[in-house]
Order: C-alpha cells, then structure tokens, then sequence
C-alpha cells in the first residue's frame, strides 16, 4: 500500500515538472510566482556620471532655450540646489521607445561612496501634459527580492522584481523613488532634458503634484526595461552631447536617438526595435572629460544592456576640440589614428557579443569655441575613415546631413542653434532622418 502511494506520489510530482517544463516552453507564466524565462530589452536608459558641482541650474520659467528654430521654450522653475536626498521622493519622467506588458527598473550607485538607502519607489504612466502627475490605476510599488526597500553597495545596482504594467510605445513613464537617509554623492545623468520633481517625505505613491522643486536630471536611474516578444531587440545610441540632446527642446523628447525611435515603430520591418540613448555631454573616446572616457564606460553602457543588438558610435569631437584648440595641454593632444585606433577598440568589443556597429560621421564645428584647422583635418580623416574603411557594419552619414552646402566645415545655418556645434531641434531630426532603417534588417 505505501510502496502504491509512494508510486502515486512520484508519478505526481514528474507530471508537475513535466507541465512546467512545457509551460516554460510555451512561454506562459508558472503558478506561485515561478515564471518562465522572459525576454527582457531596455526601453529607456540614460548613462550613469558622478556628481560635479552639484545638480545643474534649471533656468527660470521663460528663459530662452534653444528648440526649432532657437526661440524661447518654457524651462521649469524653482531648480533644486541639493548636493544629496535625505528624507526626499525623487519623480523623473523617462521616454520609452518600444512598449511592454511587464516593466522592471535598475537603479544604480555607480559612483556612491557608501551603501544607497531606498526606501520606496514606483513606476507610473505619467498623465499627458499635466508635469509630473500620473495615472493612479497605474501606479505600482516596485519591490527588491520581494522587499520594498533596498541598500545597494558602492559601485552596484540594483534590479527591481518586475511588475504587470502595460507600457505603450513612445509613452511617459514615471519613476518614483524615496530616499530615507543622506544619499551621499550622486550618481546621475546630468543633460536629463526632462523635468524632475524632488519632495519631501515617503511621497512615491501620489498622484497630483503642487508647487515642488526642479531639475532636469536624472539621479540613480539607469534603465527601465520591458518584457518584450522573442524577436525584439535593442539599438544603443552611444555618444557625447550630441547624442545625449544637448540644446534640443525640453520636455518634448527631440535628441536625434528620441526622433529615431518613432521612425523604427512607424516601420513595420523595424516596429521590433527598441533605441536607447546613452550619450553623455562632454564625454571623449580616449581621456576622462565630463564623465567616464567611452573606452571605459562601453561595457556597462552598451554590451551589459538586455536585449542589444546595434550600437550606433558617435564619439571624438570633443577628443579633437580639446585636444587641438589653441593653449591645450600636450596631455590633451590627439591625431585621427589615435581617434581610429580607439574605435577600433568598441568595434570589436561590439563584434565580440556579437553586436553590430554603426560608425556616425561626426558633425561640422567650424565657429565653435574649441575649432580649429588643424582640428577640422582630423576630424575630416577621421571621417573618411568611418565611411571607407571597412571597421563599420554601416554608416549612418551625420556630417553630410547637417553640413552647410556654401561650407561644408560648418553646421546648415538653420541647423544651428549659435554655438556652431550643437544642432537645434531641426538638425537633430535631420540626423535621424538621414539614417537607413533597412540597415538593421540586413541579413548580413
């Protein structure tokens, strides 16, 4: 009788393991919390700096930004002057490329100096238009391992346990996160070009916003990703300021990775891909500047992103600039092979994990601060050897898209916003309009 029961037992137990083995296969979700493998792409992302000098200034309410046509956009007022969160809620809005039925946030202490206190956070969809409000049928509390808080170590991050949210495409989404003691330095993306709201209190959860400080910074967020069909996959746009956005429209999402971004989902050949931006301002290939130097940062900025398939390399004007421009230290000193040498070094890093590589021509400079000749010549080689010398699995032609017909040295008057290196809004969609979609259904 029990060697029966003890044959009944095991026979029950292989069926259970046989039914989750096939509904692992199937891709359906598993009973008690135990799910099937899921497929996992960034949506959003923004690269992770250290703190200097605090968070930037938001200029006050009617100060002239630079958008289409140079003009004035409306920037956010009352700018948050802290050099840390203690007892605060931090809302950030973040742009999404593809969309999902389940999210997951990362949360990164990539340049803390001791263990990262969170206390909450929560993702929402952001109500259209209205700053930071959200959709209260839409907020979800976010947990760690099942837990609401977390303490990240120094130089980590964390991943957050993902919840049942269905994320449209090009939506706004906002995360929530509540620090309940001193945060110590940053760890952020300065150019966030999107409105922060800072608050006192364990705030995570509310729906409507009053009259609360502003920056347009992103601190500790690095990614949001969504659960995604087998098929999707991920483009990094990797970059300096110019990839980052710099000088484009506020709150409007018009870098030139955003405006690429609608061009892929209003394909149907490409609807499956996802592009996240992880440009950095003042960033340089070869030598520290604002951040992290591109060699140095590629590994978790490009190939540790889930779900990457395509990068897309924009980097060395500021390498050129700084190196060449008149009064530079001998340190600062750069030539195109130095430049091609360390692009070499993505590439085949990029090649390695069997990603593809995009190589960008760099934008015309001639007028900015930091031009000169001989900068002009190298970044002139340094072009030619993107478009011919084989490294690239394509070419996305950035410089012919924004050049001045009557000077080709300098960006398209219309392109520029005054300081002769930085498109406006128009020239960035130039940018994106200038790549090939069909390079990233290529079989080969």
């Amino acid at each position: 009788m029990k060697a029966n029961r003890f044959r009944t037992s095991a026979a029950a137990l292989a069926c259970m393991l046989l039914g989750q083995a096939a509904a692992t296969a199937q891709g359906t979700f598993l009973p008690k919390g135990v799910y099937a493998q899921e497929h996992w792409v960034a949506t959003w992302a923004a690269s992770p700096q250290a703190r200097a000098g605090g968070p930037p200034r938001a200029p006050q309410a009617g100060t002239p930004q630079p958008g289409a046509s140079g003009g004035a956009a409306p920037a956010p007022a009352n700018p948050a002057q802290a050099s840390s969160f203690n007892n605060q809620t931090v809302r950030m809005i973040v742009h999404t490329s593809i969309g999902g039925s389940r999210v997951r946030v990362e949360l990164s202490n990539a340049y803390g100096t001791a263990p990262l206190q969170i206390g909450a956070a929560h993702v929402a969809l952001r109500v259209s238009g209205a700053g930071g409000a959200i959709m209260p049928s839409s907020d979800k509390g976010l947990t760690f391992g099942g837990k609401p808080s977390i303490s990240i170590p120094p130089g980590a991050l964390a991943i957050s346990d993902p919840v049942n949210l269905a994320v449209p495409k090009l939506s706004d989404l906002a995360v929530s996160v509540f620090f309940p003691a001193d945060t110590g330095p940053f760890t952020m993306h300065s150019t966030g070009l999107h409105t922060t709201y800072i608050m006192a209190g364990d705030v995570t959860g509310i729906a409507v916003l009053g009259q609360v400080p502003t920056t347009r910074s992103w601190y500790f967020l690095s990614s949001v990703d969504v659960a995604a069909a087998a098929d999707t996959g991920l483009i990094v746009a990797f970059g300096d300021s110019i990839t980052d956005g710099a000088t484009s429209t506020v709150d409007a999402d018009r870098s030139w990775p955003s405006i690429l971004a609608q061009r892929l989902l209003a394909n149907p050949a490409t609807a499956n891909l996802a592009i996240v931006n992880q440009g950095i301002s003042g960033n340089r290939v070869l030598r520290e500047g604002t951040a992290t130097n591109a060699l140095a940062r590629f590994d978790r900025d490009v190939i540790s992103q889930p779900g990457v398939k395509w990068v897309m390399l924009m980097e060395g004007i500021n390498d050129i600039g700084q190196g060449s421009r008149a009064g530079a230290p001998p340190e600062n000193a750069v030539t195109a092979d130095d430049l091609i040498q360390g692009m070499k070094q993505l590439v085949d890093r990029a090649h390695m994990h069997g990603i593809k590589a995009v190589g960008c021509t760099l934008t015309p400079f001639a007028g900015a601060a930091y031009y000169s000749d001989q900068g002009e010549e190298i970044r002139t080689a340094y072009n030619k050897w993107i478009r011919t010398g084989g490294a690239f699995d394509a070419v996305a032609d950035f410089d012919k898209a924004t050049q001045d017909p009557a000077n080709p040295k300098q960006i398209r008057p219309d392109y520029n916003i005054t300081d002769h290196l930085h498109p406006n809004d128009a020239g960035y969609k130039a940018m994106a309009d200038a790549v090939d979609l069909s390079i990233f259904t290529r079989k080969k």
